[in-house]
């Protein structure tokens, strides 16, 4: 991992703006999709791809379904039905 001596504070509604040089030197493109991972006390940002699109309840990357801007898999759709009693 690399400083870059970068600090930003986050605003009230809890977000951050990403330098411009950052964003540059990373490749991001302007309203740039980017995925959020966590490992440990890190959060871990990264151009979103289709092909790493999972499940947002059990992390599944197979059979998925998007769902108002969320992928979810057919067998949480499943579990999900059957937990409302429609199954």
């Amino acid at each position: 991992m690399t400083n870059t001596g970068i600090v930003r504070q986050l605003d009230k509604l809890g977000r951050i703006t990403l330098p411009m040089e950052l964003r540059r030197s990373l490749g991001f493109a302007e309203r740039e999709t980017l995925s959020i991972y966590t490992e440990h006390d890190k959060i871990i940002l990264k151009k979103y791809s289709e092909s790493e699109a999972a499940d947002i309840f059990t992390g599944s990357t197979t059979d998925l379904i998007e769902f108002e801007g969320k992928m979810v898999s057919r067998k949480s759709i499943e579990k999900l039905s059957k937990l409302a009693g429609l199954i």
